[in-house]
């Protein structure tokens, strides 16, 4: 398959700014990694579209969108291993999302490890999910994340059918994270070729979420758990990244739970691709995640 310009010029950046080498170190370096943390933005965009801020349990949420009176919803859970974000990459994602769908977009600041963990996180997550239920109903709820926000909004609709409560219309997955553990031996195979992540950093910082949860639990593993009674799915998944094999073996539940389920599978890109800024191919990516959310 043919790359872009842009391709080859975006792995070049990530390698002048050793993004792989920082996820090679344990323990994380926290502070390395929420240096570009961006809890607010009110310029530009979000000075002018902004609708509100406000915060439910330690979950700081800002909604944004073009129509105040959108009946619609997008809830954003960002990514950053459970230790940082919202990147500057994650406003940029809802701004698009927000300027191309009409809809309103509630991008979730939660709380993260280690000074939280994964009962925290969830109850957060839960809790966001359920003050969103007061003004929306679920058939006008989709939910997006990338990576821990993949396995957070996953964990969440788990727990949801096991209470017999009502899940999202839909659900958007961007290179999820659905092992903890990190023990497929695949992940191996293919960590020379991931550009950014590295197994031994990805694995501490899930370490210093999970407190004295086994790794393979569910709320932070959401791959042992079940995936029957799941929306409409959309997984996308790059073959450059470490999450891959785990990625597939999501798809494969998935399909047997027979879940309506639409798989994005990229040769040669890497992790989160849709939202990096530059290349072609993630806004060609984040093309589709838009067409998906308008339906």
């Amino acid at each position: 398959m043919k790359h872009s310009l842009s391709y080859y010029i975006t792995l070049l950046i990530l390698k002048l700014m050793r993004a792989k080498s920082h996820f090679s170190k344990d323990p994380i370096d926290l502070k390395l990694f929420r240096k570009n943390d961006l809890h607010t933005l009110d310029s530009g965009f979000f000075k002018k579209h902004r609708l509100e801020k406000f915060k439910v349990l330690d979950t700081h949420i800002t909604a944004t969108g073009t129509n105040s009176d959108a009946d619609k919803l997008i809830i954003f859970i960002h990514g950053g291993a459970f230790i940082s974000g919202p990147g500057l990459h994650h406003w940029q994602t809802m701004k698009e999302m927000a300027q191309q769908t009409n809809q309103i977009v509630w991008l979730c600041d939660y709380p993260k490890a280690p000074e939280n963990q994964i009962g925290t996180i969830s109850e957060n997550i839960d809790a966001t999910y359920h003050k969103a239920l007061e003004k929306f109903k679920p058939s006008n709820i989709c939910l997006i994340g990338d990576s821990v926000g993949g396995l957070l909004i996953t964990a969440l609709v788990q727990r949801l059918i096991r209470q017999h409560k009502a899940v999202p219309k839909k659900i958007i997955l961007v290179t999820p994270v659905m092992d903890s553990s990190m023990s497929n031996p695949d992940i191996e195979k293919l960590e020379a070729k991931d550009p950014i992540l590295a197994k031994k950093g990805v694995l501490s910082a899930k370490k210093m979420c999970s407190g004295a949860l086994d790794l393979q639990d569910p709320m932070i593993s959401p791959l042992y758990g079940s995936f029957e009674g799941f929306p409409p799915t959309t997984l996308l998944l790059a073959q450059r990244d470490i999450m891959y094999p785990d990625g597939k073996l999501a798809a494969a539940k998935l399909e047997k739970a027979a879940v309506q389920l639409q798989v994005i599978d990229e040769v040669g890109m890497p992790h989160i691709w849709p939202f990096l800024p530059v290349m072609k191919e993630g806004k060609q990516a984040l093309k589709q995640i838009i067409s998906t959310l308008k339906v």
